[in-house]
């Protein structure tokens, strides 16, 4: 009979760890090979087992892929096994306890980015502090800047700033290198001058001479712009084009806009959620939300939006081709929220089963950013038929989904690893939506009773009963952990309503 060794199951361990994480970041591996500084293919051979993973390796992967120390302790349980079976092996050469990418130059130790709104403009500011990592003196400081009035429009926004370009003097930009009395304004020099977008390098210099960043050497720049409220959309972005520790973003606005705040992160494979909630505080008059996040992963993007409620708030309803009669369309406010919309692959990926009670805390993490999601839905539109949301709406393959009763006061359904085992052969049509489709509605024939077996956290199975209003959500919800959806199931000759058209919001669903 054969027998897997110790080191061959730490090896597998540390495999399945990075495959994971690789995936959960959406990269492929020749995406993370290249982040990583290695051939295209190696990635591929190491999850392959054709090669064996080193020290190097190891620490690359946790630092691009950011798995909170996973990868690496997998891989130190693996080394262990590894040089404890003999005496003969050797091993890999030490590196910095710090791992930096390939060719790293400038890292910013530490982003602070503010938003303040006040008569009628918005003031950005941003703060870094900097540590020159490379080899060479840094004279200059590359800063983008854009503004989009209709992020999700692209059409729209292009037409609005050809009519409304951005100009540098209205931007008063201004940059400071240093601290307090120390500090040394730094001029900046036009690289990129467009009705949008704008690009400046910021000068280790200004008119009493120059202080290169130099190797070794730490400092903090500060540089700071105006918008016009008419040319900035309700969105504030931070894309990490340098290696980055840590960014905190502020937004600070009148406490009588009444703001409502969240934020998406941007990855190859879709926009979801942030990982960690906002924090509110009112300091006076003004609502002050702020955002952190550590270690982010190079060209990571993460955006807070907002909207506004209370009178004197600036308006944000002019007329744009992505809206419909005047009004946005509703995938928009769905997208705006971080649902993953159709056109996705990973709406049609089936979804991961978690391996149960060992991936517990997993489990209980993605259905705890389910029920958040959940409640930002519920402030957004009224779900009278019930809703539903899988993990893989917000950017997540794992089979886990919630599902809201028709009777708001009842709580979410929670379904981890869900399987339809059995289903009554009375059925009906009724018209369906989705989150991931919701500007449209499609007539579709299902069950009225189905038997659901699926898995709590300890890893226990239990079958489940569901009838009528419950039993469609819930279909509907498996449908999606399997890659289907709801249009896959309407007959050939069935056409979809435009949300417009569709006679039946607000109602429940007839039995």
């Amino acid at each position: 009979m054969m027998t897997t060794s110790p080191v061959e199951r730490a090896a597998d361990q540390f495999v399945t760890a990075l495959a994971h994480w690789r995936v959960e970041r959406g990269m492929s591996k020749k995406q993370l090979a290249a982040r990583m500084g290695f051939d295209p293919s190696y990635v591929s051979h190491v999850e392959g087992r054709r090669h064996k993973p080193t020290e190097d390796f190891a620490r690359r992967a946790e630092a691009v892929l950011g798995a909170g120390g996973l990868i690496w302790q997998r891989f130190q349980e693996y080394d262990e096994l590894r040089h404890a079976r003999g005496a003969t092996l050797h091993r890999d050469p030490p590196v910095p306890v710090q791992w930096m990418p390939p060719g790293t130059g400038v890292i910013v130790e530490q982003e602070v980015a503010e938003l303040t709104y006040a008569d009628g403009a918005y003031r950005c500011r941003v703060r870094r502090n900097l540590y020159n990592a490379g080899s060479e003196p840094v004279t200059r400081y590359l800063v983008k800047i854009s503004v989009d009035r209709y992020p999700h429009d692209p059409t729209g926004s292009n037409r609005h700033h050809r009519r409304h370009p951005l100009t540098f003097e209205e931007m008063n930009i201004e940059a400071l290198a240093g601290e307090g009395a120390a500090g040394e304004a730094m001029q900046w020099r036009v690289k990129l001058d467009r009705d949008a977008a704008k690009e400046v390098w910021l000068l280790f210099a200004n008119e009493r001479g120059q202080f290169p960043l130099y190797p070794g050497e730490r400092t903090t720049i500060e540089y700071a712009y105006t918008v016009g409220v008419e040319k900035w959309g309700q969105w504030f972005q931070r894309a990490v084009r340098l290696p980055t520790r840590r960014i905190t973003v502020r937004l600070n606005f009148p406490a009588t806009f009444d703001p409502q705040v969240w934020g998406v992160e941007t990855s190859l494979a879709a926009e979801v959620p942030v990982r960690t909630p906002l924090e509110r505080h009112q300091d006076g008059d003004r609502a002050i939300f702020e955002w952190t996040t550590d270690a982010p992963l190079l060209n990571a993007r993460y955006r807070l939006e907002w909207r506004f409620r209370g009178p004197g708030a600036p308006s944000y309803a002019e007329y744009a081709p992505g809206e419909e009669n005047g009004k946005p369309r509703a995938s928009s406010a769905m997208r705006g929220i971080g649902i993953v919309q159709r056109g996705s692959d990973l709406l049609r990926q089936r979804a991961r089963h978690f391996q149960l009670p060992r991936e517990a805390a997993d489990a209980r993490e993605a259905v705890s950013t389910l029920l958040t999601s959940l409640r930002r839905l519920e402030e957004l539109h009224d779900f009278s038929k019930g809703v539903g949301l899988a993990a893989p709406q917000i950017g997540r393959s794992v089979a886990a989904a919630v599902v809201r009763p028709p009777d708001r006061a009842a709580e979410p359904v929670v379904l981890l690893n869900p399987r339809i085992v059995d289903e009554s052969g009375d059925r009906d049509e009724q018209y369906e939506g989705c989150l991931s489709f919701f500007d449209y509605r499609g007539l579709v024939r299902r069950p009225l009773r189905i038997e659901v077996e699926h898995a709590r956290f300890d890893g226990a199975r239990v079958i489940t009963s569901f009838d009528r209003a419950m039993a469609r959500l819930v279909a509907h919800e498996i449908d999606h952990l399997e890659g289907r959806l709801y249009v896959d199931r309407m007959h050939a000759e069935s056409n979809l309503v435009p949300v417009a058209n569709y006679q039946q919001t607000g109602r429940p669903w007839d039995y």
